[in-house]
């Protein structure tokens, strides 16, 4: 029998990456555990309305979405730990910018750069939905059809309840493929 454990949120882990925007003519970076999927071309970051990056992202409507894998966790980790409101963070990860004027961290293996389409508030949230504009991928994570390999690329995830960073697991079959029917 299930127990009611009340509407705790039960959808993570959930990729972890730094946000990028410009704040005050700086690149600021923040730990992001809260984004989703809104279609194959749009994606949802939501941000505690407090964060000191969300006044970037308001006045440019544009962000950058950075996977964390293992290597740049230490970094990113600080990132979440402290507001660039009391620190200077742009000097966290080197970085380049996009030709939108996007900081990109440059050790990310994929880096996302999105326009905010709109902003949906809830209590105490800013949900920016944003159209991918550009996906920067570094050449080890494709595979032969240029598209991320996610058995190279390891993105670190993000579990809510218990604030722990995970490994990505094996592979247990191919989407679509215990269902389908089996023929005679």
């Amino acid at each position: 029998m299930k127990k009611n454990i009340g509407n705790s949120l039960a959808l993570y882990p959930t990729p972890l990456v730094v946000v990028g925007a410009m704040v005050n003519g700086k690149p600021n970076w923040l730990l992001v555990g809260h984004l989703g999927i809104m279609g194959h071309d749009h994606v949802m970051v939501s941000l505690a309305a407090a964060h000191y990056t969300n006044q970037g992202i308001k006045e440019s409507k544009k962000l950058s979405i950075n996977i964390v894998d293992e290597e740049m966790l230490e970094k990113a980790d600080r990132s979440g730990c402290v507001s660039g409101s009391k620190e200077d963070k742009s000097t966290l990860f080197d970085y380049v910018m996009d030709d939108s004027g996007v900081p990109m961290i440059t050790h990310a293996p994929v880096t996302m750069v999105c326009s905010v389409e709109d902003i949906y508030e809830t209590k105490g949230f800013e949900n920016f939905i944003c159209t991918i504009d550009a996906t920067y991928a570094d050449e080890s994570v494709l595979n032969e059809t240029e598209k991320i390999d996610y058995h190279v690329l390891k993105p670190v995830l993000f579990e809510m309840p218990t604030y722990e960073y995970l490994k990505t697991g094996d592979v247990i079959g191919k989407c679509m493929s215990f269902g389908k029917e089996k023929k005679a």
